[in-house]
């Protein structure tokens, strides 16, 4: 049974930083291309980041410079770290393994930026 743990959201001020965590099992973990979305009400949901199995990653635009995913094979963890939040960033987040055959979801971490 595929089990996806978010955590670390919350809510921040504007120019804060938040760092979102994903605990995957039930997966060959380190052959899965990890990623985070996201969705705020009224939109579709999103790509955020990406991150490879060898550790190549992909970014939106809206988020380049301020986010970075990472990954821990070890731990079977994926992690994104976001800087210099706005007040758009404000969505539930979630993450996908993906390996082109199965994709999974999690239940989703709210992140909420106001002041």
């Amino acid at each position: 049974q595929v089990q996806l743990v978010e955590s670390g959201g919350g809510l921040v001020q504007p120019g804060g930083s938040l760092r979102l965590s994903c605990a995957a099992s039930g997966i060959i973990f380190n052959i899965y291309r990890m990623a985070w979305y996201r969705q705020a009400p009224g939109t579709q949901r999103e790509l955020v980041a990406s991150i490879t199995s060898s550790g190549s990653t992909n970014y939106a635009d809206s988020v380049k410079g301020r986010f970075t995913i990472s990954r821990d094979n070890a731990k079977n963890t994926v992690h994104l770290q976001m800087n210099s939040l706005k007040p758009e960033d404000t969505a539930v987040y979630y993450c996908n393994p993906n390996n082109g055959k199965y994709t999974y979801w999690g239940q989703g971490t709210q992140v909420t930026v106001s002041s």
